[in-house]
């Protein structure tokens, strides 16, 4: 694909379309910092009505770690292309293999592969290294439950659904802009860039999408044992408080995966826009662990 994403990205990092055997997807690649010692490659996975502009403020703070981060609108999110109408394009399964030929089209053989997702986009991940792991060195779920979410953001998530039945996108956006938050589930998620750009990629994303994906969010089984068996370092990171997974049922899953567990003060279901900084340290903190022994150990809750 020759024509380039139309966000403009931040300093040092390039905006393009990566090519993969499932198509093109719309990436923010940043590197690694200059003079900095190169430490590892993450895919970035964003949440539900999401896109790759949510990492935006942890890339360079990253970068300056030593890790190149490539952040990526899904099929049919945002600038990634994707059908308007069938959802089966957007099954689970077919969304978890997206991830695995990213990752195989990023050629990252040289140095560790991270996965990352938020949300929605952590049970993405979660879906695809359940498929393989192989090409992964760890997996960090930020602000992402066992299961389904919670029966409040459920109850948003229908909303949405009953909306775009009758509605286009553009009325969908202004209805939900009436409702106000939430951040994530039921409205357009938090990010950078303002409202213009908020719009944009609202718009931007497919309906078939929103309704696949919304679905999938209040039907989605717990499978925290499959994930567990995995030879993977796990990550659970998230705010001090979550509408749409309680904390204590994040702190739960964290203790089933032996997983290193975050939370971040004065963040939400957010933490990547309300404590950015904070959030890619611990991130870093996690991979560097993971990098120099092979494992991981402890917790930062």
């Amino acid at each position: 694909m020759t024509s380039q994403p139309a966000f403009t990205p931040p300093p040092n990092a390039r905006a393009y379309f990566l090519d993969t055997s499932r198509g093109a997807f719309a990436v923010v690649d940043h590197p690694v910092a200059p003079g900095v010692e190169a430490r590892g490659t993450a895919l970035l996975l964003p949440g539900f009505t999401g896109s790759k502009e949510d990492f935006t403020l942890m890339q360079e703070p990253l970068a300056a770690r030593g890790y190149r981060t490539i952040a990526v609108d899904g099929r049919g999110q945002h600038e990634s292309d994707g059908p308007e109408d069938d959802e089966s394009a957007y099954a689970r399964g077919e969304l978890a293999k997206d991830v695995l030929a990213q990752a195989e089209a990023l050629d990252a053989r040289d140095t560790p592969l991270h996965l990352f997702g938020h949300s929605l986009g952590g049970q993405i991940a979660r879906a695809a290294v359940l498929i393989d792991h192989t090409p992964f060195r760890s997996l960090t779920l930020m602000a992402s439950g066992p299961a389904q979410i919670s029966d409040s953001q459920q109850q948003r998530v229908k909303l949405l659904r009953d909306a775009l039945g009758v509605m286009t996108m553009a009325e969908t956006w202004e209805a939900i802009r009436a409702m106000g938050p939430p951040e994530e589930v039921g409205g357009p998620a938090r990010g950078i860039g303002g409202q213009d750009l908020l719009r944009r990629r609202w718009l931007g994303t497919k309906p078939a999408q929103l309704l696949a994906t919304g679905r999938q969010l209040t039907t989605e089984p717990d499978r925290v044992d499959e994930l567990a068996a995995l030879p993977l370092p796990f990550h659970v990171l998230s705010g001090a408080s979550d509408d749409t997974w309680p904390v204590p049922v994040l702190d739960d899953m964290a203790a089933r995966l032996k997983a290193r567990r975050t939370i971040i003060p004065g963040a939400e279901h957010s933490p990547n826009a309300d404590q950015p900084l904070p959030t890619a340290e611990a991130v870093a903190d996690f991979w560097d662990s993971v990098r120099e022994t092979g494992s991981d150990e402890g917790s930062d809750a």
